[in-house]
């Protein structure tokens, strides 16, 4: 389950853009409803048409499905088709990944949480020490990919994974906390522009599924690496942040 909602994350980003974008409050909301559109399009939709032309006492995992699948209705040239939709896919994915560490970066700085080196831009505005970071991150990560794959690697995968699900209860907690506020300070949530659909059943839902994939990792001797890395990686950061303050390095 862990593999899966590190599969599905990236959806979050749509908040971090709504700082990027002119209009938010008509953007964003078209945002949610497109990106919800095509996650049942591209993912369930696929999973219904290969289960349709696939066995299930024939499926593997030694082949692509999606092969199978093209091979079956007679696609030409199927895996070649498939290799270029996995890596246009995979550069999508590092292209919105580095977008969102340089936001996230740049307003950690800008709020004093890093050092104020990091929200320095250049002439047009872009954070180039937060974008430089990122991209020093990633190629170390897709590095250690190659020269530790067993080792430094998996536990990269393990604590984004991980992070991933707690960024998303995060998520669902700061909804309801929002709403709260929002309605003791005197407005209504008619003034809200977007308004969740099925509120509370559906942020609830989302917290307690995340919950409940931090806690069923326990019991998955495959998975459970996760928080053996992500528990301590947690407490560095904190550390390395108590640090920081102490040595003026960044705002309390």
């Amino acid at each position: 389950m862990l593999t899966v909602n590190f599969a599905f994350s990236g959806t979050e980003l749509i908040g971090v853009a709504a700082g990027e974008t002119a209009d938010p409050g008509r953007n964003i909301p078209r945002a949610i409803r497109t990106t919800l559109v095509r996650l049942t399009v591209f993912f369930i939709g696929s999973i219904v048409v290969m289960a349709a032309f696939i066995p299930w006492r024939d499926a593997g995992v030694d082949n692509s499905p999606f092969v199978t699948v093209l091979d079956m209705i007679g696609v030409p040239h199927a895996g070649d088709i498939m290799n270029i939709v996995i890596v246009t896919a995979i550069l999508s994915a590092a292209n919105s990944g580095l977008f969102a560490s340089t936001r996230m970066l740049w307003s950690l700085a800008n709020e004093g949480t890093v050092p104020e080196i990091v929200a320095r831009t250049n002439m047009r505005g872009v954070p180039v020490v937060a974008l430089a970071l990122s991209m020093l991150g990633g190629l170390l990560a897709l590095l250690s990919s190659v020269v530790a794959a067993d080792t430094v690697y998996l536990v990269l995968v393990s604590i984004s994974g991980l992070a991933v699900v707690i960024v998303w209860m995060a998520i669902a907690a700061c909804q309801f906390v929002f709403r709260r506020r929002w309605i003791d300070a005197g407005h209504s949530p008619a003034e809200l522009g977007y308004r969740t659909p099925g509120y509370p059943w559906v942020p609830l839902a989302a917290f307690i599924g995340s919950a409940a994939s931090c806690i069923l990792i326990v019991f998955d001797p495959g998975q459970r690496s996760a928080l053996y890395w992500t528990v301590p990686f947690v407490a560095l950061c904190y550390a390395g942040h108590a640090l920081a303050l102490r040595r003026g390095w960044v705002k309390a």
